[in-house]
């Protein structure tokens, strides 16, 4: 377990901090993660990955010359938020366009989607390559559903190469679209990863077993098996690749590069031992084995595991794959020609409050109140919602949903005493739930939050019509931003309901608490109802039936939050 912290909820900040201190060689501090503290005689395309923490040397450890230019810190297998994201990408940018990469999970497609949309209306050129590499997260005919895993280190490898060799964006897009398109990972482990102040592992595996399939923050595999020899699982990792393409790729011409990582608790003693009979099982197979990596490229605290990624090269790959870097994980040959970029302190963002009437401020006071009970509220449940996610996601649900609310709390009451509406309170409550809260929920969470502040301004009363139209704003908001539709199992189980119930009473002519009420019920409801149903998005849908019996968490946190807001209503009323 992980037994060096100070406050749990500080862990991924105060690990920043310290990286950043032992790594001035390579990079600076930015908000929202880390850029390059050097740069060469010429510009470049600025390569810019990230994701949660948690996974050193992913992400901040490859970044420097000839890997990254920057990387995006989220908190705890959470994805950072989209300002964050901004952030890092506009400190990074050296006027040739940026390249986002990272892993192909919910949340951070959200929040890098949304930054990519900011930094193309300011003009930046943005594009994306996601990483897909993770054979077990989806069948074949489906490869643009798979999650990104160790896989990751190659795309970024051969994209911060194209970009150092001073090619322009489309062909370090194109690069490394090909790289994730050659490459192929397969996860194991013994036992799950324990996150810093918690007393028990996001997952088990039952003693003597091995889970097959499993994700990186957390998450189950998808198949169990008695844990076999060092040379048995050798064979499963190697076979497994190998049928991913051996309908594609002559196998006796092929030359493959072939990365063994630990995911935090594997020995490297252990991993050459595996590594010795996967070099024998790709060279009887007629591969011709290049550059092979053992050690630790992408891991999950201290979760005792291991995967194999195959990256199948032509010559253009294997020239980059094989050219210069130099960053505090990961290097190869010699860098030259860097000079020093002098840090600029980043001063912190001024909250602009913009004029309120009384009746917004009037508003305003109840949703401050309402955010701080929702925040004590997921204090409470936070434990439930990560167990229920535990059953077939990574368990950090409750984590994220405490987070994310108590920094909208906290922002709401800052922006309320100084003054803001409705509107105001809500965006920079939203914007705080996204930063914090990070992943999935938080992306969410944050736009709902926004909608409905949009909805109800900053110049008016507040009443029954406008908080059911903001509140349909909200549902729109969601099912627009997350691309979820009634029956997939996400949170939309509950939201649909519940704005649905909440506009027809309203329009029945029922009173705001009344109709309120009403539809909390109907919320309640439904989230319990998505016991029955499979997970079709997310990181459930990789576990199929697994989830049956169990209410999404997501829809449940919905539930509970309505009841909570009730609670607040019924106070005012």
């Amino acid at each position: 377990m992980t037994r060096l912290f100070n406050d749990p909820d500080d862990f991924a900040a105060d690990s920043a901090a310290g990286f950043v201190a032992a790594s001035g060689r390579w990079v600076r501090g930015v908000t929202g993660g880390v850029v390059r503290s050097t740069r060469g005689a010429e510009p470049t395309v600025s390569v810019v990955i990230g994701g949660g923490s948690g996974h050193y040397p992913a992400f901040a450890g490859l970044v420097g010359p000839g890997l990254a230019h920057g990387a995006v810190m989220g908190n705890l297998f959470a994805s950072p938020s989209a300002h964050q994201v901004h952030s890092v990408a506009t400190a990074a940018h050296e006027g040739r366009g940026v390249l986002l990469s990272y892993g192909n999970y919910a949340g951070d497609v959200l929040h890098f989607g949304q930054a990519q949309e900011r930094l193309r209306a300011a003009g930046i050129d943005c594009r994306t390559v996601t990483v897909t590499d993770d054979i077990s997260s989806a069948p074949i005919a489906e490869r643009e559903k798979r999650r990104g895993i160790a896989g990751d280190l190659v795309v970024f490898k051969i994209a911060g190469a194209a970009a150092e060799e001073g090619q322009d964006l489309d062909n370090v897009e194109r690069v490394a679209a090909l790289a994730n398109e050659r490459t192929r990972s397969l996860g194991v482990a013994f036992s799950g990863c324990t996150l810093p102040g918690a007393d028990e592992p996001l997952f088990t595996v039952p003693e003597g077993r091995m889970a097959v399939g499993l994700g990186i923050h957390g998450e189950p595999g998808i198949d169990e098996v008695d844990i076999p020899t060092a040379e048995g699982l050798a064979e499963l990792f190697v076979s497994s690749l190998l049928a991913e393409v051996s309908d594609d790729i002559d196998l006796t011409t092929a030359r493959v590069v072939p990365i063994l990582n630990g995911l935090g608790s594997v020995k490297y003693e252990e991993l050459y031992v595996v590594y010795a009979t996967v070099d024998r099982l790709l060279t009887e197979a007629g591969v011709t084995v290049v550059s092979p990596e053992v050690g630790e490229f992408c891991t999950s605290f201290d979760m005792a595991g291991a995967s194999l990624t195959l990256l199948w090269l032509d010559d253009e790959l294997e020239r980059l794959w094989l050219a210069a870097c130099d960053t505090p994980a990961f290097r190869r040959g010699a860098v030259e020609g860097r000079v020093a970029v002098e840090a600029v302190e980043q001063a912190a963002e001024d909250i602009v409050i913009p004029p309120a009437t009384e009746e917004s401020r009037r508003a305003a006071v109840t949703i401050a109140a309402a955010l701080a009970a929702v925040a004590d509220m997921l204090d409470a449940e936070a434990d439930e919602l990560g167990r229920i996610d535990r059953i077939a996601g990574d368990g950090d649900h409750g984590i994220g949903m405490q987070r994310g609310s108590r920094a909208a709390a906290t922002t709401a009451a800052e922006v309320l005493s100084r003054g803001a509406g409705a509107r105001t309170v809500l965006h920079h409550a939203g914007d705080s739930w996204a930063d914090i809260g990070g992943g999935t929920s938080g992306a969410i969470w944050g736009e709902m939050l926004v909608a409905l502040g949009e909805s109800l301004g900053d110049d008016a009363a507040v009443g029954a019509a406008e908080v059911g139209a903001g509140v349909g704003r909200m549902k729109d908001a969601v099912m627009s931003f997350g691309k979820a539709t009634v029956g997939d199992k996400t949170m939309i189980d509950a939201i649909v309901p519940f704005a649905d119930a909440l506009a027809e009473h309203l329009t029945a002519g029922a009173g705001l608490t009344e109709a309120w009420e009403s539809a909390a019920d109907t919320a309640s409801a439904a989230a319990e109802a998505t016991a029955q149903l499979t997970a079709r998005l997310g990181r459930a849908r990789a576990h199929g039936d697994k989830s049956l019996g169990t209410p999404d968490p997501g829809a449940i946190s919905f539930a509970l939050i309505t009841h909570t807001v009730l609670d607040i209503l019924q106070k005012e009323n």
